[in-house]
């Protein structure tokens, strides 16, 4: 009996010593588990705190996004304005001086068909004083020698003449500028496209004429039957010479790479080409044979402020403005086609009335 007593009293004491352990053990195992629920409660936190600073993060990148974009506009917009308000001065400068030289002109010319007339008359009677009094006075006879009578005769209607087509010329030209300088015009009006693009060229006529260093650049009309066409004719005159100007720089820069003799055998030339599309829609393509551009140059061209033109010559501005007169403010596309060293080609396709052009 009393040894199962001793056995039970050894097994009580071992089972309280087990418990003993287990009891450390689990107060060891609870601190473990709070000293992880802390930490796992720090790295809630700081998860939540790296959450919140990269959503603020992604608000302020959001934000310098969107105040960039809107600096950008801003800086385009004023650049249009400004370059909007010098070609509407430019405009009335061009108008006012074509008005002022236009009366002086028109005196002239229309005095020269009497001038004319009257030389005419004039030289009638000196004939027949020739024919009736054959032999004059010796004093007659000498000024007749002296001041060359045969030669005055034959040229004085010649002078005339050319007077006339000297002031035919400035009144053509004085009709273009007036054409060209609408740029204040403030609504739509029927125009003649062909008109519009003739003003353009004559302006642009002593940079197309022949020059020591290049030879004369050639331009093709090839027009085909348009209708009127609605639209603000001073900014498409403005779309029509940026264009122009661009293809003739185009043409100057492939020249002065060029040897003389390949400037010779290779055309310089600009094709003007106009069609209709179909009852709503008329196409303008303007093509050169200048340098070209790459297809990277190509995608950024109607990009604001983007040129390839050193500083001083282009403000990257001319295309971009010739863009957003086409496509937003008369509804049509304006595109470009190009190969380096082959040359580019513009095309412009207007609506023929803005408010009822669909898509082409």
């Amino acid at each position: 009996m009393e040894l199962e007593q001793i056995d039970t009293l050894v097994t009580i004491q071992q089972l309280e010593k087990e418990n003993r352990i287990l009891r450390k053990k689990l107060e060891r195992s609870e601190t473990a588990c709070r000293e992880l629920e802390q930490t796992n409660h720090k790295k809630e936190n700081l998860l939540r705190q790296i959450i919140k600073d990269l959503e603020n993060s992604q608000k302020e990148v959001k934000e310098k996004r969107e105040l960039e974009q809107t600096l950008s506009e801003l800086q385009r917009t004023q650049a249009q304005l400004v370059h909007a308000e010098k070609m509407s001065s430019l405009g009335q400068l061009v108008a006012g001086v074509a008005h002022e030289i236009n009366n002086p002109v028109n005196f002239i010319h229309g005095n020269l068909t009497y001038i004319e007339e009257y030389s005419q008359e004039l030289l009638k009677i000196l004939h027949l004083y020739q024919h009736h009094y054959p032999n004059p006075v010796s004093e007659i006879q000498a000024q007749t020698e002296t001041s060359e009578l045969d030669f005055l005769q034959e040229d004085l209607l010649k002078i005339v003449n050319s007077m006339k087509m000297g002031t035919d010329r400035i009144r053509k030209i004085v009709q273009s500028l007036r054409i060209f300088s609408r740029m204040d015009e403030a609504e739509f009006k029927l125009v003649d496209i062909h008109e519009c693009l003739d003003s353009t060229l004559l302006i642009l006529q002593h940079r197309l004429k022949r020059k020591p260093e290049l030879p004369e650049i050639r331009v093709l009309q090839n027009y085909g039957n348009l209708p009127l066409v609605n639209c603000y004719a001073g900014q498409l005159n403005q779309v029509f010479m940026n264009i122009l100007v661009n293809a003739i720089d185009a043409i100057e820069e492939l020249n002065a790479k060029r040897i003389v003799q390949e400037s010779k055998e290779n055309s310089l030339q600009i094709t003007i080409s106009t069609s209709t599309i179909d009852r709503e829609w008329v196409r303008i393509k303007i093509a050169d044979t200048g340098v070209g551009m790459p297809e990277s140059i190509q995608k950024q061209i109607f990009n604001p402020f983007f040129t390839t033109k050193p500083i001083g010559k282009g403000t990257g501005m001319g295309m971009a403005i010739s863009d957003r007169i086409i496509t937003e403010t008369h509804g049509g596309k304006l595109t470009c086609r190009s190969n380096p060293g082959i040359g580019a080609e513009f095309t412009i396709d207007i609506p023929v009335c803005r408010q009822c052009s669909n898509s082409v």
